[in-house]
């Protein structure tokens, strides 16, 4: 944060502290003056009706300034309403020292009282508060000058003055100090909330960070076993298949139609063996050193692998698709095989546990900008809106324990992303459900 920022928001936190001190000083003094009636039985008793007219009227002239403090001109010019109702009760402190003893009168002690008031307990400016002592310290000589005996004992004027003084200086002094220190402690809240807002981004990464790793680790042991899959099941495979074909040039199996239909259907299932297995080790297995991010290939191809690896999720749904004719992009087709597999796999298991009546998903592809735009939208019973922002939180999840980490859908966030993409998700509950993301174009 810049000084200027920080100067500009400590500017604006002063001005509602200094206006909320304000009217917890107001009615404070109002609750003072009023009080103050016993003081006047106490010392002059045959002055007390004057005196209580006097009392009432300047809580009545506080209370006014109250109610200014809560409009929108109160708050632009709280210090100097602050520093109006500071100044009707030494107004009329000053009258009633001349209405009574001058010099001598108790009651100017409560001159005092507010200096040091504006200074200790009140968010006053240093200017402020220097005219606020220097205005009091004049209506302590105007009540001197107006009472009958005028200033004398000069010896004891001279002492109260001083004190009067005193007083103002120490409350200056008071008020530059409790300046510095409410801005230190605005700096240093400032600087404490731009820390915590640091390590609560830090520990978003740290989030992702460790849901990417763990998925790498998923990755990697998948890796292992689609390469021992392959080693494993590819011998038998390919032997199975040499007999198939051997049995089909029999003669037996030429003359029967039912035979040769078996031997063509274990044909294809042989097939089917090796384009699973094969797609698994493209979807798991990444080349140490491979620039993978930047390889050219067909988005229709990692279309079809998603299908067929999803084939046993996707049962009774019906897929379908609408695709360009040209659909060459740059990336990374074992993550983008990844992605589309978790957005079958969630639609199909949404849908299951809804129980859609005809299930389906349909996947739209189409170049736009120079880019492959792809959405992925089934009927299912869609996503309630206050999951819809949190879709992609690592470590979010709807299904019941043990059914899923919730690190899908944010590693393919993160997918999407390396490849310059956004992945983002739209629904309509019980209604529908897409997945959209864009792919580059290979050149």
């Amino acid at each position: 944060m810049s000084t200027n920022q920080l100067y500009a928001g400590y500017q604006s936190e002063l001005v509602d502290f200094r206006l909320a001190f304000s009217r917890g000083g107001a009615y404070t003094a109002i609750v003072l003056v009023l009080l103050g009636v016993g003081l006047d039985y106490g010392q002059y008793p045959q002055q007390q009706f004057p005196f209580a007219v006097a009392r009432v009227v300047v809580s009545m002239l506080i209370a006014g300034v109250v109610v200014v403090l809560y409009s929108a001109a109160g708050r632009r010019f709280a210090p100097w309403l602050t520093l109006t109702w500071l100044l009707l009760p030494q107004i009329m402190i000053a009258w009633m020292i001349s209405q009574t003893e001058g010099v001598h009168s108790p009651y100017y002690v409560g001159l005092n009282l507010a200096i040091f008031a504006s200074g200790i307990a009140l968010p006053f400016g240093l200017w402020q508060n220097l005219v606020f002592g220097v205005l009091s310290y004049l209506l302590y000589v105007l009540a001197c000058l107006f009472h009958p005996g005028g200033i004398e004992p000069l010896g004891t004027f001279i002492v109260n003055s001083l004190f009067l003084l005193f007083a103002a200086a120490a409350s200056a002094v008071y008020t530059y100090f409790n300046e510095r220190a409410r801005f230190m402690l605005f700096r240093l809240k400032a600087e404490v909330a731009e820390k915590n807002a640091e390590l609560e981004a830090i520990n978003r990464k740290l989030v992702d960070i460790k849901g990417q790793m763990l998925q790498q680790e998923k990755m990697a042991a998948i890796g292992t076993l689609a390469a021992g899959l392959l080693h494993e099941v590819n011998n038998p495979v390919n032997f199975c298949l040499m007999a198939i074909e051997v049995a089909m040039e029999e003669p037996q199996a030429k003359e029967s139609e039912s035979l040769t239909e078996c031997l063509v259907d274990a044909k294809q299932g042989m097939q089917r063996i090796q384009h699973i297995v094969s797609d698994l080790k493209t979807f798991a297995y990444r080349k140490p050193g491979a620039e993978v991010e930047g390889t050219p290939f067909m988005f229709e191809k990692a279309l079809d692998s998603s299908i067929r690896l999803t084939a046993h999720e996707l049962r009774g749904v019906k897929v379908t698709r609408e695709l360009p004719a040209d659909t060459l992009v740059l990336g990374d087709e074992a993550a983008i095989i990844g992605v589309l597999i978790n957005l079958f796999s969630n639609a199909a298991l949404a849908m299951r546990k809804a129980g859609t009546t005809a299930p389906a998903i349909h996947t739209t592809v189409r170049w736009a900008e120079g880019r492959l735009h792809v959405t992925v939208r089934d009927n299912g019973p869609g996503i309630a809106p206050e999951h819809l922002a949190r879709v992609f939180e690592p470590f979010f999840t709807t299904r019941e324990v043990g059914q899923g980490l919730g690190l899908g859908l944010s590693i393919s966030y993160a997918v999407i992303e390396r490849h310059g993409g956004q992945l983002f998700a739209e629904s309509e509950l019980g209604q529908w459900a897409a997945f959209s993301f864009d792919l580059p174009r290979a050149e």
